[in-house]
């Protein structure tokens, strides 16, 4: 990747529906180059994917959880099981595997705090390999960014 390519990855961040004349403008670049750019940074896997981000509260979603996760073992079969029951869970926006006291974190969205014990209750503890489960609530955000920053990296 060069400066462009760093210039177009900015610029996308903060606004993925540009049209490809606004985002060559942006980064000074005429049109079609900019086109075959961004279709190498995409078929690389840099760009991954564009989204509209929704308000949580506008659609119902009150409730922000950060549930981690402590599972009976290690084995290979467990993690599988585990990963597999939270690839089906649409409640569940991203789960990662930790180190420390917990072998994952969750980021949940429930509508109140109703579903989200049903949640906990119906899907999180009936997976066979969960030992405990310690959650946290979001009461405010303070920060909520999807952009990644590309200042620091190495041309």
């Amino acid at each position: 990747m060069d400066r462009i390519d760093v210039a177009i990855l900015h610029e996308l961040q903060l606004d993925g529906r540009l049209s490809n004349r606004e985002l060559s403008n942006r980064v000074a670049l005429s049109t079609a180059p900019c086109w075959r750019r961004v279709r190498a940074l995409e078929e690389q896997g840099v760009i991954g994917s564009y989204v509209s981000l929704l308000a949580p509260e506008q659609v119902g979603l009150s409730i922000l959880a950060f549930a981690h996760v402590s599972l009976e073992s290690h084995h290979a079969a467990t993690l599988d099981e585990f990963d597999q029951a939270i690839e089906q869970a649409p409640e569940v926006l991203e789960c990662y595997m930790t180190s420390g006291e917990y072998d994952y974190m969750l980021k949940i969205v429930a509508t109140d705090m109703a579903a989200y014990e049903h949640f906990l209750s119906s899907v999180l503890m009936q997976i066979s390999v969960v030992r405990t489960v310690n959650t946290s609530f979001a009461l405010r955000h303070k920060k909520l960014t999807t952009e990644l920053p590309l200042y620091g990296i190495e041309l």
